[in-house]
């Protein structure tokens, strides 16, 4: 490295520099602000007209980030003196690399454009896409944000979401809660079925239409499979789902029902 080239520059431009890199670094703080600003304002007026949902906001306010972003930062390389059709002859320049980058950019730009005219779901969800479970928080301008119920927050790509099978879990009205219950062969199976329809029902916000449904699913060498279907909303899924746990070792228990061994434990204790 020539040192004196070094020293000659700091010392003929190096304030002049310092002050650029001062005023980018001064730029790009005012400039995050006032879009952070600017955008929640827009969000907030586009809320209180009330026509558009809350999916479709939040998909406006990330095209105006974004759009807004880029102008900043065109502003600050001008700051430093490169012009847009140097900036643009910079990228056209950069290779494969960046052009396939750019490419799943838009690709999850375009599948979010699909997304909001298809509606497959909306924030609030909750939904089973790209290989994440959750609820939806966000359908972005590139991905969907999505809280999965261990309290993760999961971006995933909009093109991933596009491409693969997507379950709304929220669309309908109610949703089957689905568990088992096995019981020994010695036990009256009419008698348990009658008994965990009845504990079933009685659990809160189980719906009464469809009523739940307690049936034989297979048989077992310990004794019968049952299966028991309550339905509920989607929001009280998981409260169901415990409390029809809860109602199959409670009944029962009450009713005294032994546990269910095999034949082959039967043969090993004689």
């Amino acid at each position: 490295m020539n040192m004196e080239a070094v020293w000659t520059f700091l010392s003929t431009q190096g304030a002049e520099f310092g002050l650029k890199i001062l005023g980018a670094i001064a730029a790009w703080i005012v400039g995050r602000w006032l879009i952070g600003m600017a955008v929640g304002l827009i969000g907030k007026g586009l809320e209180r007209g009330k026509k558009l949902d809350a999916t479709l906001i939040q998909y406006l306010k990330s095209i105006i980030s974004v759009g807004l972003t880029v102008v900043l930062i065109l502003a600050i390389l001008d700051i430093f003196g490169v012009q847009t059709t140097s900036f643009a002859a910079l990228l056209a320049g950069a290779g494969l690399a960046i052009g396939a980058a750019w490419s799943g950019m838009l690709a999850n730009f375009a599948a979010g454009i699909f997304l909001q005219v298809l509606r497959p779901y909306k924030v609030g969800d909750f939904i089973s896409a790209g290989g994440t479970l959750g609820t939806v928080k966000e359908l972005g301008l590139f991905a969907t944000t999505i809280l999965t119920p261990d309290n993760v927050t999961t971006i995933v790509g909009n093109n991933k979401v596009f491409g693969d099978n997507i379950q709304n879990f929220s669309s309908e009205p109610f949703r089957r809660v689905d568990c088992v219950a096995k019981v020994a062969n010695s036990v009256d199976v009419q008698d348990a079925m009658a008994r965990l329809r009845t504990a079933v029902t009685a659990i809160p916000n189980v719906k009464e239409t469809p009523a739940p449904d307690v049936e034989i699913l297979q048989f077992t060498p310990e004794g019968p499979l049952l299966c028991v279907r309550p339905y509920t909303h989607t929001d009280h899924y998981w409260q169901v789902y415990f409390d029809t746990h809860k109602a199959i070792v409670s009944t029962f228990g009450a009713a005294g029902y032994p546990v269910p061994e095999t034949p082959m434990a039967h043969r090993a204790v004689g």
